[in-house]
């Protein structure tokens, strides 16, 4: 039993010395949505999604004008029309009230596409910044703060307004190499 015991403190002796001369451990954080939403490639991502939207509401809101006005002159000749002019005109707006749910699914798959690739454009290229602040700051690991999951961390260990400077630097430098 003694010798189990000896035995037992050696390994855990020759463990922690082990742990004492390997290399500390280095922590990073990043908010990606931050860094998403306050890069510049990010602010004008935003600015284009919200010129993308107001162009198919207006198309939208046309559509839907056009359906009120057949519906109020519907409503106002419904006694003087035959049945058979009524049943063409409600045929009709029921044709554009098709046209016009097709229309705003549409929109909105539009608007959820050029969204998901303007995310995903600008987090590859932050996720290769990340990876490089990661190896050139001996990082051990970069954690994302994904809706502050992180409930404590030093503020010398969140890398997000870094990410962003660096980001938007090599988005100009991108720029000033093409022109």
């Amino acid at each position: 039993m003694k010798k189990v015991v000896v035995l037992a403190v050696l390994v855990l002796l020759l463990a922690a010395q082990q742990v004492y001369a390997a290399d500390p451990v280095k922590i990073g954080v990043v908010d990606l949505i931050k860094a998403l939403n306050e890069s510049d490639s990010g602010k004008k991502a935003k600015t284009d999604l919200e010129i993308l939207i107001k162009t198919k509401q207006t198309s939208i809101d046309e559509k839907g004008k056009e359906i009120e006005k057949l519906r109020n002159d519907l409503e106002k000749q419904a006694s003087v029309l035959s049945s058979d002019a009524r049943k063409s005109r409600e045929e009709e707006l029921e044709k554009l009230i098709r046209e016009y749910q097709r229309i705003v699914t549409d929109s909105q798959n539009d608007v959820k596409k050029k969204e998901s690739e303007f995310t995903a454009d600008i987090l590859k290229d932050l996720r290769a910044i990340i990876e490089k602040m990661g190896q050139e700051g001996s990082y051990t690991m970069i954690i994302e703060n994904a809706e502050g999951i992180i409930l404590f961390s030093r503020p010398e260990q969140n890398l997000t307004e870094s990410l962003i400077k660096r980001y938007n630097e090599s988005k100009s430098k991108a720029k000033s190499g093409k022109k």
